[in-house]
């Protein structure tokens, strides 16, 4: 049996697996229609408190999950497409999407705390804007979400280039978070997840929610035309 080391600490992994699932749900509430929007809006909450945590964590977590271990600029990217860059964590590539994808992200939850469905649901600070901003947030709102399922549909066809032309299987990895010994040095690897510090940033990161929504404006009681 391969000796495997730990490269994704379980805090990045559980946020991995997490996001896709609230993605689809926000994907699934939207098309849903206006009674689902109370959900949609829940989920969007939980979305922002999971980027505050993924930020924050990128600047304090293990080895792998901090972006100034994984981000590199251009530069990094054409060695790596060169075939001069191998990396444990993730390739210059991979980081480039995942800034992508966060930068996405944050866009849409903020946009969304804006937005305004003209007939019944605001976002909670949608009274801090006019109405007119207001429909172009809400606006971008929409359009950005087909840029991130470009986004998605980009990592997707990585994940099956990875798998059957490299032979480098990416998403076992993101399951139990180990790769094999002759891929990772022992350098590498990281001792554990540091899960009493994850805790502590679940915590900022859910306070950080919970002061944002409680500093919105009051809802109105109609929208103004």
């Amino acid at each position: 049996m391969k000796e495997l080391r730990l490269v994704w600490d379980l805090p990045v992994r559980v946020f991995h697996w997490l996001l896709v699932l609230v993605i689809i749900a926000l994907y699934v509430t939207a098309k849903l229609g206006t009674d689902w929007t109370p959900w949609h809006m829940r989920l969007g909450k939980f979305m922002i408190g999971m980027l505050i945590f993924r930020l924050i964590w990128g600047l304090i977590g293990p080895r792998h999950a901090r972006f100034s271990h994984f981000i590199k600029g251009p530069g990094a990217m054409l060695r790596y497409l060169k075939g001069g860059i191998t990396s444990v964590g993730h390739n210059p590539l991979g980081a480039g999407m995942v800034v992508l994808m966060l930068l996405l992200l944050v866009v849409q939850v903020t946009t969304g705390l804006f937005t305004t469905d003209d007939i019944v649901w605001t976002g909670p600070y949608f009274p801090s804007v006019s109405h007119d901003l207001a429909e172009k947030l809400t606006a971008i709102h929409h359009l950005n979400f087909k840029f991130i399922e470009a986004a998605i549909v980009l990592h997707l066809c990585a994940i099956v280039y990875y798998h059957f032309v490299k032979k480098e299987r990416l998403v076992p990895a993101m399951f139990h978070g180990r790769k094999p010994a002759s891929y990772v040095a022992e350098q590498e690897a990281i001792a554990g997840s540091q899960l009493w510090k994850a805790l502590l940033v679940i915590a900022v990161a859910g306070g950080c929610v919970y002061l944002l929504l409680h500093a919105a404006p009051p809802a109105p009681t109609s929208i103004d035309y």
